[in-house]
Order: structure tokens, then C-alpha cells, then sequence
């Protein structure tokens, strides 16, 4: 009946050592916070079970990917990735900060659902070097931030309406063929933002921490490159293959040759209320819900949102 806690998110961060103790049926220790001491043990199975409930419940707990996460940090020289912003889509060392850009997906589709390859690239290239100038141009409200945040300069490049993409193309969101194009769209976007990172680098100079971190950095961009490996090329266009390895190809390059801007460039953020000003139908990487929503507002009431894509859809279908 409330937006109270609506900034508030409750999440868990768990490594593989929980999953494996849940293969086999085993135990995960409970630590003290202050002492580290082990005070319990609690069942792996039982405790995630528990988790899922609350999640499919009320949306929370969250879980993060310890492992994986720092597995692509792009910086461990630097620290570790403690902790993220609210919504969990940014996570980077401590006092650390990074400006947000959410491109329209159905801004670069016409109404059959066909993708302008190129001005989606073009569009991420201008929108990555925006975000950059703004670590330098922006103002920032604690001093530890607006110390470290220009030395690695880190942008989070993403998009919004892939529900309603997936939708105009008559692509089921719980499918191979949605995620495929998911995959396939963002591999393009972080393709280009950090192509256009490595051209800047050369251009003006690299993030101030570029060398120390330089190792964990080109492993996670040639990480990046070989998970074009895993998407499913045969449910996309062709054209959006080329685009994808085209810009990898040439991110890695510019990359060993000039480093790097920012020392992260992409990620894809909930979008939420921006996504509704943006003329959105359905919000980051999420399907639609209903044909017709009802949001609460934080100053009070609420306002109905009805999909406007339904129509278009429906009539491709046919």
C-alpha cells in the first residue's frame, strides 16, 4: 500500500563454494561480521530455498555472483567489488561511481521489427564518449568519490524496451530465438562502447589506473569476445553477427594498443521511471508484465500505463 523502501533493496552475495555445498546436499557456514568466527551452520538447499520464497514473494533477496563477478573485474589490482549501487546493476571498488545512458531499443527498429545495426552503433559510440566527459564534467557529493570516480572513469552504457523489442518481432521472451537477439544486441552495444573506449584511450590517454590493472582488464575484454561464442547465431540476423564481431575485433586491438578510457563501459540497468519517459512499454532488460499497469507514484497516487505495442505486434503475427 506503500513506495516506502523503494530505494531499499536487501540482497545476498553468494560464491561457489554455496552452490557446490548444494550439489551435494551439504552445509554453509554463518560468520560473525566483526569477528569472523563461525557461530551456525545452516543447510545449502534449505537456505536458498528460502531465498527463492522471499524473491518470488516480495522481490527480495537478491542474489549476487561472488565469484563471477570478480572473475570479470576489470580491475582487481585495484580492490575487490564489494558491494553495488541499490539496484545491482553497478558494482566497482569502493567510492566509486558511474554515470547511466539507456538507449530506446525500438528506437532503432521500424515497425516489422528490423534492427538499424548501424545506428545503434553509431548511437552507443556517441553516447560512451558523453558519459565519459561527464566523469569529468559532473559534480559529486562526497569528496572520496569525487576523488577516485574520474581516475577510472566508469560509464554504464545500456538499453531499455527489450520486452517490447522481443514483442515487434514476435519472439517469445522465454525462449532460444529472445535470447539470442538479447545477447546478440548487447554484445553490439559493449562491442562498440568499448571500441569507441580504446579510440578515446589513444586520443587523450587511458584511465589513470589502466597499467597497474592492465592484465585483469585485456582478460576480461577477451573474455567478452569469446562469449560471442555462446549465442545462438542462427535465430538472429546475420547482420547483427558481423556488427558483434566486427566491433570486439576491434576493441581488442585499439585495446592492446592504446588501453582503455573507462575502466567498465556497459551494463543494463532496471531504467524504471526513465524508461516510461523515454515512451517505453516495458522497462531494462524485463518483458512485459500486463497489457495494462498500474505504477505507484512517490509523492503520492497512481497512474495507469497501457502497452502500445500490442497492436503492432499482433499484426506481425499475422
Amino acid at each position: 500500500t506503500t513506495v516506502g523502501l523503494q530505494n531499499t533493496n536487501i540482497t545476498v552475495r553468494l560464491g561457489d563454494y554455496v552452490f557446490e555445498q548444494l550439489e551435494k546436499g551439504g552445509d554453509v557456514d554463518l560468520k560473525s561480521v566483526k569477528t569472523g568466527d563461525v557461530v551456525g551452520r545452516v543447510s545449502a538447499d534449505g537456505i536458498l530455498k528460502e531465498m527463492a520464497f522471499g524473491t518470488w514473494r516480495v522481490g527480495d533477496p537478491g542474489i549476487q555472483y561472488d565469484d563471477t563477478i570478480h572473475a570479470m573485474h576489470t580491475a582487481k589490482n585495484s580492490g575487490r567489488q564489494r558491494s553495488t549501487n541499490p539496484c545491482g546493476e553497478y558494482m566497482f571498488i569502493d567510492d566509486s561511481s558511474c554515470n547511466l545512458a539507456s538507449l530506446n531499443l525500438l528506437a532503432f527498429s521500424d515497425d516489422s521489427g528490423d534492427f538499424d545495426v548501424d545506428g545503434f552503433k553509431r548511437a552507443s559510440r556517441i553516447f560512451a564518449m558523453a558519459q565519459d566527459i561527464a566523469n569529468d564534467a559532473a559534480s559529486y557529493p562526497v569528496k572520496e568519490i569525487a576523488g577516485i570516480s574520474p581516475e577510472f572513469r566508469t560509464i554504464g552504457l545500456g538499453y531499455a524496451n527489450l520486452g517490447a523489442f522481443l514483442m515487434r518481432n514476435g519472439l517469445a521472451y522465454d525462449s532460444d530465438e529472445g535470447r539470442a537477439m538479447a545477447g546478440a544486441i548487447t554484445s553490439i552495444m559493449t562491442g562498440a562502447a568499448y571500441e569507441t573506449s580504446a579510440e578515446l584511450a589513444g586520443a587523450i590517454e587511458p584511465f589513470t589506473h589502466y597499467e597497474f590493472n592492465k592484465d585483469s582488464m585485456m582478460d576480461v575484454m577477451n573474455s567478452h569476445k569469446k562469449s560471442l561464442e555462446e549465442i545462438a547465431w542462427d535465430h538472429v540476423p546475420e547482420k547483427l553477427r558481423v556488427a558483434a564481431s566486427d566491433s570486439w575485433d576491434a576493441a581488442i586491438v585499439a585495446g592492446e594498443e592504446n588501453g582503455y578510457r573507462n575502466a567498465q563501459a556497459t551494463l543494463l540497468a532496471p531504467t524504471g521511471t526513465i524508461a516510461y519517459l523515454m515512451g517505453c512499454d516495458t522497462t531494462g532488460v524485463e518483458p512485459a508484465f500486463a497489457l495494462s499497469i498500474q505504477k505507484d507514484l512517490s509523492g503520492g497516487g497512481t497512474i495507469t500505463l497501457a502497452n502500445k505495442e500490442v497492436s503492432n505486434a499482433l499484426k506481425n503475427l499475422e
